[in-house]
């Protein structure tokens, strides 16, 4: 039987226009944005770790309305880029938290966590930080939904899923889409013990959260914690994501010294320590590198 392939593309993947519905501080590198509203009806959720790239108004709400319709493609990019500074919106990318439908009662809502480092006050906050930081109910932003790096045809009910922050969203997402029987562990490391947000998971899935002091590399306790870690039985899928070497050492790691099928490992580097915001052409990259 080949083996499941690594992404699961979205049911849609055109520009999807929402608003701000309300904003939370959950803690104190965590702030809630609950979208909703606008076009809403026409996201698709999937579970595990859905992710999209969201365009957000820094320029004022005229930028949005000249987002080409492939902006996350390469022409489409190209057009995005032509926008001029100044009106262009800024394009991130992010994992669902949770996603609501509608009810009698109100409309669908989509929660996304920021992480948040910086003041948006005092300008040492990052373009994304600063927006959920100050944005307001009845803004607009636009998405377009990328589907899953968490192909659940790789395997749901054994898991090991491992992330620094950044990767906390994902990880929820997972645990929340499990079968009640799954089991497993989850090694999250965070800046706080204030940040290690609960979240529901199997009963038999165990979460273990790992507070980073300031002078550590982020990352690099989560990735002892997986070497040190006595895994489940084989097959599992094993799930990183984070900080790109905890990505790919976690990766190689599993397939080199573990013996894990590198086609039951997904693992996605978000970031990079000591780089600015990921260059556009590869936001949200899945780390190919082979051990």
């Amino acid at each position: 039987m080949a083996p499941a392939p690594r992404l699961v593309k979205p049911e849609t993947a055109g520009l999807v226009h929402l608003t701000v519905l309300r904003t939370a501080q959950l803690s104190p590198h965590w702030i809630r944005v609950t979208l909703g509203g606008g076009e809403i009806e026409r996201f698709r959720p999937l579970g595990y770790d859905q992710w999209f790239r969201i365009f957000l108004p820094l320029g004022g709400d005229e930028g949005l309305e000249r987002i080409p319709a492939k902006a996350n493609k390469l022409f489409g990019y190209l057009k995005y880029l032509r926008i001029p500074d100044g009106v262009r919106p800024v394009m991130r990318n992010y994992t669902v938290r949770a996603f609501r439908p509608a009810t009698a009662a109100a409309g669908a809502e989509l929660d996304v966590d920021f992480v948040v480092h910086g003041s948006a006050e005092d300008g040492t906050a990052g373009p994304a930080s600063r927006w959920a930081q100050s944005c307001h109910a009845g803004e607009s932003v636009v998405v377009i939904d990328e589907g899953l790096s968490f192909n659940p045809d790789r395997g749901t009910d054994r898991v090991v899923l491992v992330s620094d922050e950044t990767g906390l969203p994902a990880v929820a997402g997972i645990c929340a889409s499990l079968p009640a029987d799954a089991s497993g562990l989850a090694i999250v490391e965070v800046p706080s013990a204030d940040d290690a947000l609960d979240f529901a998971h199997p009963a038999a899935v165990s979460v273990r959260f790992i507070v980073r002091e300031d002078a550590v590399k982020p990352g690099t306790l989560a990735l002892q914690a997986l070497r040190d870690a006595e895994l489940p039985a084989s097959p599992f899928h094993a799930y990183i994501a984070g900080e790109q070497a905890l990505a790919t050492d976690g990766r190689r790691h599993l397939v080199g010294e573990r013996g894990v099928s590198k086609d039951h490992v997904s693992f996605i580097g978000y970031w990079r320590v000591g780089a600015a915001s990921p260059a556009p052409k590869s936001q949200r990259v899945a780390a190919e590198a082979h051990p």
